[in-house]
């Protein structure tokens, strides 16, 4: 495990290079009610990717895959998925998991699984804390499987390098609903960067890995006060 901090998340910060005009802009909001459950296209169409980095037994990089539109055929990375919900989730939820797609599991190898919307910081958001906050609960998470929720920034004008990477952890959430929240203040080197909001798991030799998320908003929360702008471009948060 101890190459997993350096290694973890390096590479596919240098690999996210959608072209700009198929991002989405800042807002965001979704609860699923609306996408078709029935459909495999369902979470691609509405602006969900996938991406993947697969590790060996010792945590050396092996290789990557993706950036795809993200399935909802049950196989790997997401589902649109149905039942889990309590009054405030509806009918449908979103739940990600890792890729068992991939044989490799069966080789000891950690695959890290990434679920994201990704969008392109404008002027219009500088100056602005922008909050993530969804609904989450357990679902089959087992063995060394592990998950997060994340805020990732990017910059395309120093080969992608990761600029921000905010997370809450939810490896040990109840298997009850409750609510979360990551926030980032979006400071004038931001402009032009790619952000992305989404939830990842790690997981091996085909352990469970799944975690069920709803009500997703992505929202400015309105200008920063000077004094907070002082503190630097990053802020996370529990509520």
């Amino acid at each position: 495990m101890k190459n997993k901090a350096t290694a973890l998340f390096a590479v596919v910060a240098l690999v996210c290079m959608i072209p700009a005009a198929a991002l989405a802009v800042l807002p965001y909001s979704q609860d699923f009610e609306g996408l078709n459950q029935a459909d495999t296209a369902a979470l691609g169409n509405d602006g969900w990717l996938v991406f993947a980095n697969v590790f060996g037994p010792d945590w050396a990089y092996w290789y990557g895959y993706g950036v795809f539109p993200a399935p909802n055929d049950g196989g790997g990375f997401c589902q649109i998925a149905t039942g889990e919900g309590g009054g405030a989730q509806g009918a449908q939820q979103l739940v990600v998991f890792s890729d068992y797609n991939n044989v490799d599991h069966g080789n000891g190898a950690f695959i890290e699984s990434l679920v994201f919307q990704e969008m392109v910081v404008g002027p219009g958001d500088v100056s602005e804390t922008w909050v993530f906050e969804f609904d989450a609960k357990m679902g089959n998470l087992e063995g060394v499987s592990t998950a997060l929720a994340f805020i990732k920034t990017l910059d395309p004008a120093n080969g992608y390098a990761e600029t921000n990477f905010i997370t809450a952890d939810m490896t040990a959430i109840p298997t009850t609903w409750g609510s979360f929240s990551l926030s980032i203040v979006i400071d004038a080197p931001l402009e032009g960067q790619l952000l992305q909001i989404g939830f990842q798991c790690i997981a091996t030799n085909y352990e469970g890995s799944g975690v069920f998320y709803d009500n997703i908003n992505f929202a400015s929360s309105g200008p920063v006060a000077t004094e907070e702008r002082s503190f630097g471009a990053v802020k996370s948060l529990f509520r």
